[in-house]
């Protein structure tokens, strides 16, 4: 009976994240469509890294080793960087410098991997085939899943997000990285559960990690949370990306998915608002302008603001579903294993 049982307890491990991901998709709001994958290829993308009016992103695990590069205007496949006929389990991208990536092989549903590896790879227009070394990262407390790589944007050093159940945890490589041998892993704090990609912001003092249904701010290297907000519904979100302190790019699986732009809700907005000198204050006082709303840098106001806030407080009971469901999945599993 213990070993059915603990056969059972294992299937539920596995199972967990592709239960709250498809009984929790996430908020009501459609979200803005910044552009769509138009290439066939492009079925489960599992990274995204935004460069100008260029999108990197690469299929999920079971795919060749390939990064694709793809027009933000039109969704269009422009170039296709193959780095490998045969990675185990690809998860994540993040941004490596101009025209390069890192590529994340570092999933590991049935923990059992001794290393996780992640290589440097160049991008861009038209196809490429590279040969570059890999890079061996190990983690100081046994294997992990993960499914988050974060590249700090001024260090330029490698994090990576593990993808607990009910929490993760935040690791940071070495400075440098060695080529010729596994480079060990350092915790920096405890981050959300079920963490399925991650990026710092420009001012690298903050970082975002999305789940299958929300986002959550952190201040960096506090780890402290700033807030939380919920993302739009998407088939399997998987991809973010954060080119801005305003407003974050989602992506998501599923072939011809959209690549959804996120406004950050006006009190994280605040938090990651760069501080100013106050400037004296004039003698005299201006009119005031007649004005329907609060004025954002891409047209919005703080109605969107309000929705985004609401849909923040959605949250709990997505988590709430997924958490039933999941206990019907493991009564059911007991109840097929127990003896006839």
């Amino acid at each position: 009976m213990a070993e059915r049982l603990g056969r059972a307890l294992g299937a539920v491990a596995v199972l967990t994240p592709f239960v709250i991901g498809l009984t929790a998709a996430g908020g009501s709001e459609p979200g803005d469509v910044a552009f769509r994958f138009e290439d066939p290829e492009i079925v489960e993308s599992s990274g995204l890294v935004i460069e100008g009016d260029r999108a990197h992103t690469i299929n999920d695990s079971g795919d060749i080793g390939r990064v694709f590069t793809v027009d933000t205007t039109s969704g269009e496949t422009v170039g296709v960087t193959y780095w490998d006929d045969g990675p185990e389990d690809v998860e994540a991208l993040a941004p490596a410098g101009p025209g390069h990536v890192w590529v994340a092989d570092i999933g590991d549903n049935s923990t059992k991997r001794d290393s996780v590896e992640v290589t440097r790879v160049p991008v861009g227009d038209g196809d490429r085939t590279v040969d570059e070394e890999t890079v061996d990262l190990v983690y100081p407390d046994g294997p992990r899943d993960a499914e988050a790589l974060l590249v700090h944007p001024v260090t330029g050093r490698v994090y990576v997000a593990t993808k607990g159940f009910f929490a993760g945890e935040l690791y940071e490589a070495p400075p440098e990285l060695a080529a010729d041998a596994p480079n060990m892993l350092g915790k920096v704090g405890d981050v959300a559960g079920i963490v399925t990609d991650g990026a710092f912001f420009p001012d690298g003092e903050h970082l975002v990690l999305r789940t299958y249904t929300n986002a959550v701010v952190y201040a960096f290297p506090s780890m402290e949370k700033v807030g939380a907000f919920d993302l739009p519904s998407q088939e399997q979100g998987e991809g973010i990306a954060a080119p801005s302190t305003r407003f974050v790019y989602v992506s998501s699986e599923g072939q011809r998915a959209p690549v959804l732009k996120v406004l950050l809700p006006a009190d994280i907005r605040s938090a990651l608002a760069p501080t100013t000198t106050p400037t004296p204050t004039p003698t005299t006082t201006p009119a005031a302008s007649p004005s329907t709303g609060t004025g954002t840098d891409d047209g919005s106001t703080t109605a969107v603001d309000d929705l985004a806030d609401a849909a923040a407080r959605r949250s709990f009971w997505w988590w709430a579903v997924g958490s039933v469901v999941l206990g019907g999945a493991l009564v059911v599993l007991v109840r097929s294993l127990r003896p006839r």
